[in-house]
């Protein structure tokens, strides 16, 4: 099963690397920051679907990877290299501090405080002028360039973004199936019965917590270089809710579920409002529908009709 889903996956990244050449600008794009959305919805996944705990401050981890790679860019004239590493590690590093606040707490305490960490975090983003700019944004964030090969054209940065989401994929798929992964699973499942086994508990959540927030940043800081721009809106709770949307849209504790499910709702976005100024109804019908016709998600569905 799990060398089946392999190969599909596998097969999805050859089928986009060959029909992306053959695509028009726009829809290269907007398959550009599918893979960068869904990069964080996969992230948020590692939380929800396989440790059970439901963030609404993920966005948080998100804004920090794409804010140093804004300011080191903007500010420091930093490659690639750099400003992935170091924006990687201090959304690993929000998370850490944020993590020793989130975890205890359980249920909608939770979700009640990893809520009032990501308003933290939009707060810094609109009062710090003068490392944010504040409402202003920063913009002029240029497209990096790895070693000869520049990313500056459409389908280069596409195939870049195309490797990142797969390695992050990959990376994120061996953690879940890992034995660490399968006491993530325990824990969702029960954490009593998992603490009478001899688990430590809280610190399972916590590096799940962590390694949830890298994987954030990862998908921040190329989402700085996709955008050219950075803003509090970034970092909002708008963002934090539309990834958990994400998220139940595809299916939970699937990980290519929040994938597809970023996908769906980064074309519906884009395609419904050219054509209806009232696209966010469509977007709360299909919601709507999912929930009351496939509660776990587009993938789930799919293997439950295949049972």
């Amino acid at each position: 099963m799990i060398v089946r889903r392999a190969l599909l996956a596998v097969a999805a990244i050859v089928v986009l690397a060959v029909i992306a050449p053959l695509l028009p600008a726009y829809p290269l794009t907007l398959l550009t920051q599918a893979l960068i959305v869904g990069i964080l919805a996969m992230s948020l996944d590692v939380l929800l679907g396989y440790t059970g705990l439901t963030s609404l401050g993920h966005a948080a981890y998100f804004g920090v990877g794409a804010y140093a790679v804004a300011i080191m860019t903007t500010e420091k004239q930093a490659g690639l290299i750099p400003c992935l590493v170091i924006g990687v590690l201090l959304a690993a590093a929000t998370a850490a501090v944020f993590g020793l606040l989130a975890i205890r707490a359980t249920g909608t305490y939770f979700l009640m405080i990893t809520l009032a960490l990501g308003m933290v975090i939009w707060g810094l983003a609109f009062r710090w002028v003068s490392l944010t700019k504040g409402d202003n944004g920063i913009a002029g964030v240029p497209r990096p360039s790895l070693g000869p090969l520049e990313l500056s054209g459409p389908l280069p940065f596409f195939y870049f973004c195309l490797v990142a989401a797969a390695v992050a994929w990959a990376l994120m798929g061996l953690l879940v199936m890992s034995p660490f992964g399968l006491g993530l699973r325990g824990i969702r499942g029960s954490e009593s019965r998992m603490l009478a086994l001899g688990y430590n508990v809280w610190l399972h959540k916590y590096a799940a917590f962590v390694i949830s927030g890298v994987f954030a940043g990862f998908g921040g800081t190329l989402w700085a270089y996709y955008n050219g721009f950075v803003s509090p809106n970034d970092v909002q709770l708008v963002t934090s809710v539309e990834t958990l949307l994400m998220v139940a849209l595809g299916g939970s504790g699937t990980l290519i579920g929040p994938a597809i499910g970023a996908g769906l709702i980064v074309f519906l976005k884009n395609f419904a409002s050219v054509y209806t100024k009232r696209w966010l109804l469509i977007l709360g019908a299909v919601y709507i529908g999912v929930i009351l016709y496939a509660p776990s998600g587009i993938v789930g569905a799919l293997r439950g009709r295949r049972r």
